[in-house]
């Protein structure tokens, strides 16, 4: 008799909560589903291995985010293939904004015409979002090898490059980066042969240079300066067309070797998968144009040779289509080719 009764009561009380249970859960669900941008962390993939430019601004940007926006941002260094490996994964992520990647001049400028295949489009897989930054790279070499040398100028470099082919390694953050093509382009325009040696980043290629592995480097300013600085690297001219205001004393190439026309500068913004809705695109852009506009970040970037920016997704994609003509050219007119 008591389990007949128990059912009986059982069901009038699921009959009874059942409108309740519903007027309950819809909010929540309706709520849930209006949560907006971003509720949850935020993953920046970092294409290369950490202490290398790309890695420092993507820590700086996603610091900020967490600042201003109070966004959690999770930077994951993905290095690998000049930058390729940590790409891929991003173009073929979920395009719901919440898997991001660092984009450089090397994954989105130069890899294509420079490897023979990509696993990924570096234009129509990605929706750019905004650059972050400009920086010039610049030519360093190791203290103590410089010294025994006597090399302390472009030209000096030059001169012992070409009474000794093949005895200078030249170190970079990876096949196809700004730093390889630079190099590249260096050897073509002064007919010298340096053997080149390809790391997963600018941190360990530093690492090895300022401890007398490798002899020379063409890096990107903001990772070489504070070597620069410790005198750890002896810095002999920089990439741009014009002279950076973080070392004003430090001539370029074009005008230290007299070699018109040379330039090899880099830049690093941020990218989403395709098919991200343009509203997180547009969401993301005005936070982080916000971060780089305050007057902290601007000084402390300009300090280390970088140049801040923050364009819009337009600007960005423009430059991104400029810079494959410009680098397919640095490609072919060097021979340089990776399999």
């Amino acid at each position: 008799m008591q389990q007949p009764r128990r059912r009986a009561l059982a069901q009038l009380l699921s009959a009874a909560l059942l409108p309740l249970v519903g007027t309950f859960v819809g909010p929540i669900t309706a709520a849930h589903a209006a949560d907006p941008y971003p509720n949850k962390p935020i993953r920046l993939i970092v294409p290369f291995a950490a202490g290398g430019t790309t890695d420092i601004l993507a820590r700086a940007v996603s610091a900020e985010l967490s600042k201003l926006a109070g966004w959690t941002v999770v930077v994951d260094n993905r290095p690998g293939a000049g930058g390729n490996i940590g790409s891929d994964m991003v173009a073929k992520s979920a395009p719901d904004g919440y898997t991001l990647l660092m984009g450089t001049v090397g994954t989105h400028g130069i890899n294509q015409s420079l490897y023979g295949k990509l696993p990924f489009d570096p234009i129509k897989d990605f929706a750019p979002i905004t650059l972050v930054a400009s920086v010039p790279n610049v030519l360093v070499v190791n203290p103590a090898f410089a010294q025994q040398n006597h090399i302390n100028s472009v030209n000096d470099l030059i001169a012992y490059a070409r009474a000794n082919p093949g005895k200078l390694n030249m170190a970079s953050s990876g096949n196809g980066t700004s730093i390889h093509l630079a190099g590249e382009l260096f050897k073509t325009q002064t007919k010298t042969f340096m053997v080149h040696f390809p790391y997963r980043g600018s941190g360990p290629a530093l690492a090895d240079l300022a401890g007398g592995t490798m002899q020379v480097m063409f890096d990107n300013l903001p990772s070489s300066m504070a070597l620069i600085k410790a005198g750890k690297l002896k810095a002999l001219a920089v990439t741009s067309a014009k002279q950076s205001p973080a070392l004003p004393d430090l001539p370029t190439i074009a005008q230290a070797a007299k070699l018109p026309g040379f330039e090899a500068s880099s830049w690093f913004g941020l990218l989403a998968p395709a098919g991200t809705p343009p509203e997180i695109i547009q969401k993301i852009q005005q936070e982080v144009a916000k971060s780089l506009a305050t007057p902290a970040v601007r000084e402390r970037m300009l300090a280390q040779g970088a140049d801040p920016s923050g364009n819009t997704p337009e600007q960005f994609a423009a430059l991104i289509k400029s810079e494959h003509v410009k680098w397919a050219k640095v490609v072919k007119d060097s021979g340089a080719k990776v399999d």
